[in-house]
């Protein structure tokens, strides 16, 4: 065998994207099926259309009406109870700094669960506040005002703001983003390229 290593799955998500919401849903599975491991990675979305001056809120409005069909067609085609929240969008720094403090307790991924469920299945707009943040991190075992003392603390402030930095050096512009081997797949669409470059990564190790 020429490599036995696990195999990394970088994830790159905002919870206000939409496309995250599907990702999150289909990765995990695909990534256990071929014994590859996922690491996330929260970043500021906002941030990184801002700097790049792009508004989605501005594209054309067929576009934007089409875009929430599409979706639907996602939802029921992998049975999922998606729908589009009533505030659309809404500021995430607290809910992107909420999963990095969660690595306290080695519980990113159930809170990164937790929020997704909460906006884009039960249509929770105030999400993205600590009043519900920490209601979710209390069902999780933490309390929730250590919750926000971590999550507001210079530390994890300081990783989102280098996340983010990491995220625009390696060339992501939008979520999900995923990487494998430095290989950007960008999008919700892109699996089927994912599980080839998995693939071939299985047959290397044979």
């Amino acid at each position: 065998m020429s490599d036995v290593s696990q195999p990394v799955i970088d994830f790159y998500w905002d919870l206000g994207s939409t496309n995250t919401y599907f990702a999150l849903k289909l990765l995990p599975p695909l990534a256990a099926s071929y014994g590859a491991s996922i690491q996330f990675h929260p970043f500021n979305l906002g941030y990184v259309f801002q700097s790049n001056q792009y508004e989605l809120m501005n594209e054309p409005k067929e576009k934007l009406n089409h875009r929430l069909v599409d979706l639907k067609r996602w939802a029921t085609k992998h049975d999922l109870p998606f729908l589009r929240p009533t505030r659309f969008p809404i500021k995430t720094a607290r809910a992107l700094r909420g999963a990095l403090a969660m690595r306290e307790w080695d519980l990113e991924f159930p809170f990164i669960e937790a929020i997704f469920t909460e906006y884009w299945e039960l249509d929770n707009g105030d999400i993205g506040e600590y009043s519900e943040l920490g209601r979710i991190a209390e069902t999780l075992g933490v309390d929730a005002k250590r919750f926000e003392a971590t999550a507001e603390s210079q530390s994890v402030r300081q990783a989102l703001i280098e996340s983010t930095d990491q995220a625009r050096a390696r060339g992501v512009f939008g979520a999900p983003s995923m990487m494998l081997e430095g290989e950007l797949y960008w999008g919700k669409d892109r699996f089927e390229f994912i599980e080839d470059h998995l693939a071939l990564l299985t047959t290397k190790k044979i």
